[in-house]
């Protein structure tokens, strides 16, 4: 199917916060922050204390470093109030829509997620999971694609 014969977002988003529900799961878009910051001691710190201050709640996190910077990406509980925080930081932030996959805490998971998507033509940009060793319930996988409809509608 290409993209002009695609429902509208719209049309395939089953539940009034944009998730979609799956016979193992949900899948949902979600908002990511990528902030830019110092690759210093304390700049995460100051960062996450804002957040915890505002009572927002980091659901994902990925820490990409380099000599001098970090990209910090985040997937937050408040979205809106995260924005508002955030800015006050004065550091860069770009907001981003991922995907959200409910994901079991088993071997195999995320190989059928990749082989689902590969077929579908859909690549995967980067992932990052919230997995908890202790949990066999599992956790989340969140992906960004180059089409995130398509995702949708191949997970779903």
């Amino acid at each position: 199917m290409t993209k002009a014969e695609r429902p509208p977002r719209s049309a395939f988003r089953g539940c009034p916060d944009g998730s979609r529900f799956r016979g193992d799961g949900m899948v949902k878009i979600a908002a990511q922050f990528a902030m830019f910051l110092d690759n210093r001691p304390g700049t995460l710190a100051r960062a996450c204390q804002a957040l915890a201050a505002a009572h927002i709640n980091i659901l994902g996190l990925s820490i990409l470093d380099t000599v001098d910077h970090a990209i910090v990406r985040i997937v937050v509980d408040q979205p809106k109030e995260t924005e508002q925080v955030l800015s006050r930081l004065h550091t860069a932030v770009q907001k981003r829509d991922v995907i959200v996959v409910d994901l079991p805490n088993e071997a195999g998971a995320l190989a059928t997620i990749a082989q689902r998507l590969t077929e579908a033509g859909i690549n995967i940009e980067y992932a990052y999971c919230t997995v908890s060793a202790t949990q066999q319930q599992g956790g989340s996988l969140i992906l960004r694609t180059n089409d995130l409809e398509a995702t949708i509608n191949t997970l779903s």
